[in-house]
Protein backbone atom coordinates (compact mmCIF):
# COMPACT_ATOMS: atom_id res chain seq x y z
CA UNK A 1 0.00 0.00 0.00
CA UNK A 2 1.59 3.56 -0.87
CA UNK A 3 -1.26 5.58 0.59
CA UNK A 4 -0.88 8.88 2.63
CA UNK A 5 -2.97 9.09 5.28
CA UNK A 6 -3.96 12.70 7.09
CA UNK A 7 -2.46 12.86 10.75
CA UNK A 8 -3.54 14.76 13.55
CA UNK A 9 -1.46 14.91 16.89
CA UNK A 10 -3.59 14.49 19.54
CA UNK A 11 -2.24 12.70 22.88
CA UNK A 12 -5.24 11.57 25.47
CA UNK A 13 -5.61 13.55 28.91
CA UNK A 14 -5.29 10.46 30.91
CA UNK A 15 -1.34 10.57 29.62
CA UNK A 16 -0.70 14.19 30.25
CA UNK A 17 -2.42 13.29 34.22
CA UNK A 18 0.16 10.48 33.81
CA UNK A 19 3.18 13.01 33.04
CA UNK A 20 1.77 15.31 35.66
CA UNK A 21 2.07 12.90 38.51
CA UNK A 22 4.95 10.76 37.95
CA UNK A 23 6.79 14.87 37.89
CA UNK A 24 5.25 15.66 41.46
CA UNK A 25 7.01 12.15 42.57
CA UNK A 26 10.07 12.72 41.43
CA UNK A 27 13.02 11.61 43.50
CA UNK A 28 15.84 14.07 44.28
CA UNK A 29 18.90 13.36 44.15
CA UNK A 30 22.07 15.56 46.06
CA UNK A 31 24.04 17.64 44.28
CA UNK A 32 27.77 18.22 44.81
CA UNK A 33 28.13 22.19 45.92
CA UNK A 34 29.06 24.69 43.82
CA UNK A 35 29.58 22.36 41.39
CA UNK A 36 27.64 24.64 38.81
CA UNK A 37 27.11 23.41 35.49
CA UNK A 38 30.43 21.09 35.28
CA UNK A 39 28.63 18.08 36.55
CA UNK A 40 25.90 18.26 34.71
CA UNK A 41 22.04 20.26 34.80
CA UNK A 42 22.01 21.57 38.08
CA UNK A 43 19.69 20.75 40.49
CA UNK A 44 18.00 24.20 41.29
CA UNK A 45 17.68 24.62 37.24
CA UNK A 46 16.36 20.83 37.07
CA UNK A 47 13.76 21.19 39.67
CA UNK A 48 12.73 24.88 38.30
CA UNK A 49 12.76 23.27 34.54
CA UNK A 50 10.66 20.05 36.21
CA UNK A 51 7.86 22.44 38.13
CA UNK A 52 7.32 24.37 34.56
CA UNK A 53 6.99 21.19 32.89
CA UNK A 54 4.29 20.03 35.07
CA UNK A 55 1.97 23.02 36.12
CA UNK A 56 2.63 26.35 33.71
CA UNK A 57 3.25 23.96 30.49
CA UNK A 58 0.64 24.29 28.08
CA UNK A 59 1.09 21.30 25.81
CA UNK A 60 -2.52 21.74 23.93
CA UNK A 61 -1.12 25.05 22.73
CA UNK A 62 1.78 23.52 21.13
CA UNK A 63 -0.18 20.62 19.82
CA UNK A 64 -2.32 23.11 18.04
CA UNK A 65 1.20 24.69 16.70
CA UNK A 66 2.59 21.75 15.28
CA UNK A 67 -1.50 20.59 13.92
CA UNK A 68 -1.36 23.82 12.26
CA UNK A 69 1.11 22.74 9.86
CA UNK A 70 -0.36 19.82 7.20
CA UNK A 71 0.45 16.24 8.90
CA UNK A 72 0.06 12.85 7.49
CA UNK A 73 1.67 9.14 7.89
CA UNK A 74 2.20 6.54 5.21
CA UNK A 75 3.35 2.85 5.38
CA UNK A 76 7.11 2.43 4.24
CA UNK A 77 9.25 -0.95 4.92
CA UNK A 78 5.94 -1.94 7.27
CA UNK A 79 6.64 1.10 9.22
CA UNK A 80 3.82 4.27 9.65
CA UNK A 81 6.24 7.18 9.01
CA UNK A 82 5.38 10.69 9.85
CA UNK A 83 5.90 13.73 8.37
CA UNK A 84 4.95 17.65 7.20
CA UNK A 85 4.07 18.48 4.02
CA UNK A 86 3.84 22.19 3.01
CA UNK A 87 3.21 23.05 -0.36
CA UNK A 88 4.38 27.11 -1.42
CA UNK A 89 1.30 28.87 -2.90
CA UNK A 90 4.54 30.12 -5.17
CA UNK A 91 5.25 29.44 -8.52
CA UNK A 92 8.11 27.48 -9.82
CA UNK A 93 8.94 25.67 -6.02
CA UNK A 94 11.39 23.32 -5.20
CA UNK A 95 10.82 20.30 -3.40
CA UNK A 96 13.28 19.96 -0.17
CA UNK A 97 13.68 17.62 2.08
CA UNK A 98 14.48 18.60 6.10
CA UNK A 99 15.83 15.87 8.18
CA UNK A 100 15.97 16.19 11.55
CA UNK A 101 18.96 14.94 14.14
CA UNK A 102 18.95 13.36 17.49
CA UNK A 103 17.86 14.59 20.32
CA UNK A 104 15.11 16.27 18.69
CA UNK A 105 12.31 16.40 15.72
CA UNK A 106 10.93 17.72 12.88
CA UNK A 107 9.52 20.50 14.86
CA UNK A 108 12.96 22.45 14.69
CA UNK A 109 11.80 23.44 11.68
CA UNK A 110 9.03 25.12 11.95
CA UNK A 111 9.54 28.60 12.09
CA UNK A 112 12.09 28.01 8.66
CA UNK A 113 8.56 27.00 7.17
CA UNK A 114 7.70 30.44 6.21
CA UNK A 115 10.80 31.91 5.31
CA UNK A 116 11.21 28.68 2.90
CA UNK A 117 7.79 28.32 1.54
CA UNK A 118 6.86 32.14 0.82
CA UNK A 119 10.36 34.09 0.84
CA UNK A 120 9.76 37.79 1.23
CA UNK A 121 12.48 38.53 -1.00
CA UNK A 122 11.28 37.07 -3.64
CA UNK A 123 13.88 34.33 -3.92
CA UNK A 124 13.46 30.69 -4.98
CA UNK A 125 10.45 28.73 -3.06
CA UNK A 126 10.39 25.28 -1.65
CA UNK A 127 7.68 22.59 -1.10
CA UNK A 128 9.31 21.21 2.22
CA UNK A 129 8.71 17.61 3.15
CA UNK A 130 9.65 17.35 6.74
CA UNK A 131 9.53 13.79 7.91
CA UNK A 132 9.95 12.67 11.87
CA UNK A 133 13.07 9.63 11.35
CA UNK A 134 11.40 5.84 12.48
CA UNK A 135 12.59 5.00 16.03
CA UNK A 136 12.17 8.97 17.10
CA UNK A 137 8.72 11.25 18.28
CA UNK A 138 5.39 11.00 16.44
CA UNK A 139 7.09 8.32 13.93
CA UNK A 140 7.03 5.58 16.85
CA UNK A 141 9.73 2.87 18.35
CA UNK A 142 11.64 0.50 15.54
CA UNK A 143 14.24 -2.20 15.44
CA UNK A 144 16.21 -2.38 13.20
CA UNK A 145 16.62 0.63 11.32
CA UNK A 146 19.79 2.70 9.94
CA UNK A 147 20.68 5.55 7.97
CA UNK A 148 20.66 3.66 4.89
CA UNK A 149 17.29 2.33 5.49
CA UNK A 150 15.57 5.16 6.05
CA UNK A 151 17.46 7.40 3.40
CA UNK A 152 15.52 4.75 1.19
CA UNK A 153 12.21 5.59 3.11
CA UNK A 154 12.51 8.71 2.54
CA UNK A 155 13.18 8.72 -1.36
CA UNK A 156 9.84 6.34 -1.35
CA UNK A 157 8.07 9.08 0.39
CA UNK A 158 9.70 11.96 -2.10
CA UNK A 159 8.31 9.32 -5.13
CA UNK A 160 4.64 9.12 -3.66
CA UNK A 161 4.67 12.86 -3.50
CA UNK A 162 5.65 12.82 -6.84
CA UNK A 163 8.79 14.62 -6.63
CA UNK A 164 11.13 13.11 -9.17
CA UNK A 165 14.11 15.32 -8.27
CA UNK A 166 14.64 17.30 -5.16
CA UNK A 167 16.87 18.77 -2.39
CA UNK A 168 17.85 17.62 0.96
CA UNK A 169 19.05 19.48 4.03
CA UNK A 170 19.87 17.65 7.10
CA UNK A 171 22.32 18.04 10.57
CA UNK A 172 23.62 15.63 12.82
CA UNK A 173 21.57 12.05 12.14
CA UNK A 174 19.97 14.35 9.55
CA UNK A 175 23.06 14.99 7.90
CA UNK A 176 24.33 11.24 7.52
CA UNK A 177 20.87 10.32 6.00
CA UNK A 178 20.85 13.27 3.53
CA UNK A 179 24.62 12.17 2.40
CA UNK A 180 22.96 8.64 2.19
CA UNK A 181 20.49 10.13 -0.02
CA UNK A 182 22.57 11.92 -2.32
CA UNK A 183 24.90 8.38 -2.22
CA UNK A 184 22.57 5.90 -3.34
CA UNK A 185 20.29 7.98 -5.41
CA UNK A 186 22.38 10.34 -7.03
CA UNK A 187 19.92 10.64 -10.12
CA UNK A 188 17.23 11.83 -7.85
CA UNK A 189 19.23 14.10 -4.85
CA UNK A 190 20.03 17.57 -6.90
CA UNK A 191 22.00 18.84 -4.06
CA UNK A 192 22.57 18.41 -0.30
CA UNK A 193 23.35 21.37 2.32
CA UNK A 194 24.06 20.26 6.25
CA UNK A 195 25.15 22.33 8.75
CA UNK A 196 27.94 20.08 9.54
CA UNK A 197 28.77 16.70 9.07
CA UNK A 198 28.75 12.82 10.18
CA UNK A 199 31.59 10.50 9.84
CA UNK A 200 34.93 10.61 8.20
CA UNK A 201 38.39 11.75 9.55
CA UNK A 202 38.57 13.38 13.00
CA UNK A 203 41.49 15.70 13.37
CA UNK A 204 44.03 15.58 16.02
CA UNK A 205 47.00 17.71 17.05
CA UNK A 206 49.50 15.67 15.02
CA UNK A 207 47.14 16.08 11.45
CA UNK A 208 45.83 19.54 11.97
CA UNK A 209 47.39 22.15 10.56
CA UNK A 210 47.24 23.93 14.01
CA UNK A 211 48.23 27.52 12.18
CA UNK A 212 45.02 27.66 10.53
CA UNK A 213 42.75 28.55 13.07
CA UNK A 214 39.62 26.14 11.62
CA UNK A 215 41.67 23.46 11.66
CA UNK A 216 43.01 24.25 15.62
CA UNK A 217 39.34 25.03 16.48
CA UNK A 218 38.04 21.55 15.05
CA UNK A 219 40.74 19.73 17.36
CA UNK A 220 39.56 21.91 20.31
CA UNK A 221 36.25 20.86 19.45
CA UNK A 222 36.77 17.32 19.44
CA UNK A 223 38.64 17.15 22.77
CA UNK A 224 35.53 18.95 24.50
CA UNK A 225 33.51 16.40 23.04
CA UNK A 226 35.46 13.95 23.68
CA UNK A 227 36.82 14.13 27.32
CA UNK A 228 33.66 16.37 28.49
CA UNK A 229 30.25 16.20 26.41
CA UNK A 230 30.54 12.87 24.78
CA UNK A 231 30.04 10.56 27.55
CA UNK A 232 26.09 10.26 26.62
CA UNK A 233 27.54 8.83 23.16
CA UNK A 234 29.08 5.81 24.47
CA UNK A 235 26.68 5.11 26.31
CA UNK A 236 24.16 4.78 24.07
CA UNK A 237 26.52 3.17 21.47
CA UNK A 238 26.86 -0.02 23.88
CA UNK A 239 23.99 -0.04 26.39
CA UNK A 240 21.05 1.68 24.79
CA UNK A 241 18.52 -0.81 26.39
CA UNK A 242 19.74 -0.52 29.99
CA UNK A 243 19.01 3.75 29.38
CA UNK A 244 15.48 3.03 27.85
CA UNK A 245 14.42 1.50 31.10
CA UNK A 246 15.44 4.99 32.65
CA UNK A 247 14.55 7.30 30.12
CA UNK A 248 11.44 5.63 29.54
CA UNK A 249 10.04 5.29 33.18
CA UNK A 250 11.08 8.86 34.15
CA UNK A 251 9.97 11.99 32.95
CA UNK A 252 13.07 13.89 34.96
CA UNK A 253 15.39 11.58 33.59
CA UNK A 254 14.41 12.29 29.96
CA UNK A 255 14.05 15.90 30.48
CA UNK A 256 17.72 16.40 32.00
CA UNK A 257 19.32 13.70 29.34
CA UNK A 258 17.84 15.77 26.77
CA UNK A 259 17.96 19.00 27.79
CA UNK A 260 21.63 18.85 28.80
CA UNK A 261 22.44 18.02 24.97
CA UNK A 262 20.70 20.94 24.06
CA UNK A 263 22.78 22.86 26.32
CA UNK A 264 26.40 21.47 25.92
CA UNK A 265 25.60 21.86 21.82
CA UNK A 266 24.63 25.47 22.04
CA UNK A 267 27.60 26.88 23.21
CA UNK A 268 25.56 28.59 25.98
CA UNK A 269 27.63 29.60 29.38
CA UNK A 270 24.54 29.20 30.81
CA UNK A 271 20.95 27.94 31.13
CA UNK A 272 19.99 26.71 27.21
CA UNK A 273 17.24 29.08 27.31
CA UNK A 274 20.18 31.49 25.85
CA UNK A 275 20.00 29.66 22.58
CA UNK A 276 16.38 28.15 22.61
CA UNK A 277 13.49 28.84 23.93
CA UNK A 278 12.07 26.82 26.67
CA UNK A 279 8.41 25.69 26.06
CA UNK A 280 10.00 24.12 22.45
CA UNK A 281 12.19 22.25 23.77
CA UNK A 282 9.63 21.01 26.44
CA UNK A 283 7.84 20.35 23.17
CA UNK A 284 10.56 18.12 22.15
CA UNK A 285 10.89 16.13 25.47
CA UNK A 286 7.18 15.64 25.40
CA UNK A 287 6.76 14.31 22.31
CA UNK A 288 9.96 11.82 23.05
CA UNK A 289 8.38 11.14 26.35
CA UNK A 290 3.94 10.30 25.03
CA UNK A 291 6.18 8.29 22.28
CA UNK A 292 8.42 6.26 24.18
CA UNK A 293 11.28 6.71 21.79
CA UNK A 294 14.25 7.60 23.86
CA UNK A 295 14.88 3.82 22.96
CA UNK A 296 14.82 2.97 19.67
CA UNK A 297 16.73 6.95 18.86
CA UNK A 298 19.17 5.94 21.04
CA UNK A 299 19.92 2.49 19.34
CA UNK A 300 20.64 4.02 16.06
CA UNK A 301 23.84 4.63 17.63
CA UNK A 302 24.85 1.23 18.53
CA UNK A 303 23.44 -0.17 15.40
CA UNK A 304 22.19 2.85 12.60
CA UNK A 305 26.11 3.81 11.81
CA UNK A 306 27.54 0.02 10.61
CA UNK A 307 30.33 1.87 8.86
CA UNK A 308 30.85 4.86 10.81
CA UNK A 309 34.39 3.96 11.92
CA UNK A 310 35.36 3.41 8.00
CA UNK A 311 36.40 5.87 5.83
CA UNK A 312 33.58 7.56 4.06
CA UNK A 313 32.43 6.52 0.33
CA UNK A 314 32.89 9.27 -1.77
CA UNK A 315 29.93 11.40 -2.59
CA UNK A 316 29.68 13.01 -6.11
CA UNK A 317 26.30 14.90 -5.38
CA UNK A 318 26.47 18.28 -4.78
CA UNK A 319 26.85 19.21 -1.34
CA UNK A 320 26.94 22.63 0.67
CA UNK A 321 27.93 23.13 4.43
CA UNK A 322 27.02 25.99 6.40
CA UNK A 323 29.65 25.37 9.74
CA UNK A 324 27.90 26.53 12.53
CA UNK A 325 30.97 28.56 14.57
CA UNK A 326 29.43 26.85 18.35
CA UNK A 327 28.34 22.98 17.15
CA UNK A 328 30.00 20.18 18.97
CA UNK A 329 31.59 19.58 15.98
CA UNK A 330 33.73 21.91 13.38
CA UNK A 331 33.78 20.27 10.40
CA UNK A 332 36.95 21.09 8.25
CA UNK A 333 36.72 22.17 4.76
CA UNK A 334 39.65 20.27 3.28
CA UNK A 335 38.54 16.90 4.83
CA UNK A 336 35.47 17.32 3.69
CA UNK A 337 36.25 18.19 0.01
CA UNK A 338 37.90 15.06 0.00
CA UNK A 339 34.74 12.71 0.21
CA UNK A 340 32.27 15.31 -1.05
CA UNK A 341 31.95 17.34 -3.78
CA UNK A 342 31.80 20.64 -2.13
CA UNK A 343 30.22 23.25 -4.14
CA UNK A 344 29.40 26.01 -1.73
CA UNK A 345 30.92 26.83 2.16
CA UNK A 346 29.99 29.31 4.77
CA UNK A 347 31.07 30.07 8.02
CA UNK A 348 28.34 31.10 9.86
CA UNK A 349 28.55 34.13 12.21
CA UNK A 350 26.67 32.79 14.99
CA UNK A 351 24.45 29.46 15.99
CA UNK A 352 25.49 26.18 17.21
CA UNK A 353 24.24 22.54 16.58
CA UNK A 354 20.67 22.78 16.47
CA UNK A 355 21.14 25.19 13.68
CA UNK A 356 18.16 25.97 12.12
CA UNK A 357 16.01 25.67 15.29
CA UNK A 358 18.32 28.48 17.15
CA UNK A 359 19.11 30.41 13.38
CA UNK A 360 15.99 29.66 11.23
CA UNK A 361 16.41 32.89 8.62
CA UNK A 362 20.63 32.50 8.87
CA UNK A 363 19.71 28.74 7.94
CA UNK A 364 16.75 29.49 5.53
CA UNK A 365 18.86 32.31 3.37
CA UNK A 366 22.36 30.11 3.14
CA UNK A 367 20.00 26.73 1.52
CA UNK A 368 18.57 29.28 -1.12
CA UNK A 369 21.72 30.81 -1.75
CA UNK A 370 24.05 27.64 -1.97
CA UNK A 371 21.57 24.71 -3.19
CA UNK A 372 18.32 26.58 -4.43
CA UNK A 373 19.45 26.86 -8.27
CA UNK A 374 20.60 23.23 -8.77
CA UNK A 375 17.01 22.02 -9.49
Amino acid sequence: MNTIEPFTLHIDDTDLEDLRERLHWTRWPDERRDAGWTDGLPLSYIRELADHWRDDFDWRRQEARINAVPQFTTAVDDHDLHFFHVRSPRPAAAPLLLIHGWPSGPTDFLAMIPLLTEPQDGGQPFDLVIPTIPGFGVSGPVEGWTLVRAADAFAQVMDRLGYDRFLVHGYDTGAGIARELGLRHPDRVAGVHTTGTLGGEELTEETADMSDPDEAQAVAAGMRYAYDVGAYAMLQATRPQSLAYALTDSPTGLLSWLVERFRDWSGVDGAPEEALDRDEMLTVVSIYWFFRTAGSSARYYKYGFPDWDQPLEVSHTPTAILAMPDDIGRPVRRLVEATDDVVHWTAAPRGGHFAAWEQPQLVADDIRTSIGSLL
